[in-house]
C-alpha cells in the first residue's frame, strides 16, 4: 500500500513539474507572456548557449561531479524499479471450501482478525500482523507489544494456541507458519518508598 501511494505521489509530482515546464516553454515558443525570471523569453532563445556549454569543460572537478550525479540518479531509478517487483503484503488467501471450489478471503481482513485475537490475550498491549507468501500457503509476521508484567513464553503460547490456531482452522489452511517478534512496552521503574 505504501509503495502504491509513493508511486502515485512521485508520478503526480513529476507530471506537475513536466506540465509546468512544458507549458512555460510552449508559451515562450509562441511568444506569449512569460515571467521575467524565466530563462527563455522567445522562439529564438536556446536552452544553453555555446559559451554556457563550454564553460565548465576545462575544470578538473566538472566531469567527476557529472558522472557521480548521473550515477546516483541511475541507482535511485534502479532501486525504485526493483521495488516495483517486491511482493508486499498478501492481498488475498484462497480457502478450500471442500466442494472443489475455493473462496477468497481478503488478506487485510484476516490480518485484522489475527491482530484483534492476539491483542485480546492477557499481557498483550498491541499486536501487528502482516501476511506474506503465496495465497495458497501464507505466512504470518506477528509483532507483539507486551505489557511490563507479561511473560513472553505465555504470550507466545497464547498466540500459537489461540490466535494462529483460530485463523488456521477458520480458513482451512493445513498450516500457517508464523514469525513472532516480541517487544515490551517502555515503562519507568516503580519507585519504592
Amino acid at each position: 500500500m505504501r509503495l502504491r501511494r509513493f508511486n502515485r505521489v512521485l508520478l503526480g509530482l513529476a507530471g506537475l513539474v513536466l506540465l509546468a515546464v512544458g507549458g512555460a516553454v510552449l508559451a515562450a515558443g509562441f511568444g506569449l507572456g512569460v515571467p521575467s525570471w524565466w530563462p527563455w523569453s522567445g522562439p529564438a532563445d536556446v536552452l544553453l548557449t555555446g559559451a554556457q556549454r563550454r564553460r565548465w569543460r576545462d575544470e578538473g572537478w566538472w566531469w567527476p561531479v557529472v558522472i557521480a550525479v548521473l550515477g546516483v540518479v541511475v541507482l535511485l531509478a534502479l532501486a525504485w524499479f526493483v521495488a516495483q517487483f517486491r511482493r508486499g503484503r498478501l492481498a488475498e488467501v484462497l480457502v478450500d471450501t471442500g466442494d472443489g471450489e475455493a473462496a477468497v478471503v481478503r488478506g487485510p481482513a484476516l490480518e485484522r482478525v489475527l491482530e484483534d485475537d492476539a491483542a485480546a490475550q492477557d499481557g498483550v498491549a498491541r499486536a501487528q500482523v502482516s501476511l506474506r507468501g503465496r495465497r495458497t500457503a501464507p505466512t504470518a509476521r506477528v509483532r507483539l507489544l507486551l505489557e511490563p508484567y507479561a511473560a513472553p513464553r505465555e504470550a507466545l503460547a497464547a498466540l500459537t494456541d489461540e490466535a494462529l490456531h483460530h485463523a488456521r482452522t477458520s480458513t482451512g489452511l493445513p498450516s500457517l507458519p508464523a514469525e513472532a517478534r516480541l517487544r515490551a512496552v517502555k515503562h519507568h521503574a516503580r519507585r519504592v518508598t
